[in-house]
């Protein structure tokens, strides 16, 4: 074992070694314990970086969704519409293939202050300036961001749990009809339905 001061640990090196060790064994891995064996240091030295390990993984979502915003922010640039939907879509479905401990972390849900003041509204806020191409206002523009968001979270989910490892066709061409029918979807968004259904209960 070797001192924290000795193994060159920092609360910034800590989170960034977390943030690997998701990557390798999984979100549910990340601990405290895991990380001062990687550190080959003793476990209660890390405390003064870290209370808990919920705190550990609270910081790696951070990290996470802070490095999943600068990577979006940087794909979008001079791309509006259909163009800025794909781009987005491919970020997040690349950033989970090359990074699946980190996009689970990104999935954490955190308490409102910690969330408001983390990089999850600028997701949301890149969201709402792809679908000004699409003149999406008001209600409709947070149901278009829930609908993509939702589109993208469920395929990639599915496809990092190799859902569609045993049927035809290929995934990536599944995944380009999908944004073709977003895309058209946008386009195309439906107004407010005025009919109220009414359901029969069998007797």
């Amino acid at each position: 074992m070797v001192s924290v001061a000795r193994a060159g640990v920092t609360p910034e090196r800590l989170v960034q070694a977390g943030a690997e060790l998701a990557d390798e064994v999984g979100f549910d891995g990340v601990t405290v314990s895991a990380l001062a064996r990687r550190f080959d240091v003793k476990v209660p030295s890390l405390y003064s970086h870290v209370r808990n390990s919920r705190d550990l993984k609270t910081r790696i979502t951070l990290y996470a969704l802070a490095e999943l915003a600068d990577r979006s922010a940087a794909a979008l640039a001079g791309r509006a519409g259909r163009d800025a939907l794909i781009a987005l879509g491919t970020v997040y479905r690349d950033y989970a293939r090359e990074h699946p401990g980190r996009y689970a972390a990104a999935r954490l849900r955190l308490d409102p202050q910690t969330a408001a003041t983390s990089a999850g509204p600028r997701h949301s806020q890149l969201m709402r300036a792809i679908l000004l191409g699409y003149r999406l206002e008001g209600a409709d523009q947070v149901h278009a961001v829930r609908l993509i968001g939702s589109t993208f979270h469920g395929f990639i989910s599915l496809e990092l749990a190799g859902g569609f490892e045993h049927s035809e066709p290929d995934p990536q061409e599944s995944w380009e009809r999908i944004m073709d029918a977003l895309d058209a979807l946008l386009r195309n968004w439906p107004a407010p339905s005025t009919h109220t259904p009414t359901f029969e209960v069998a007797s």
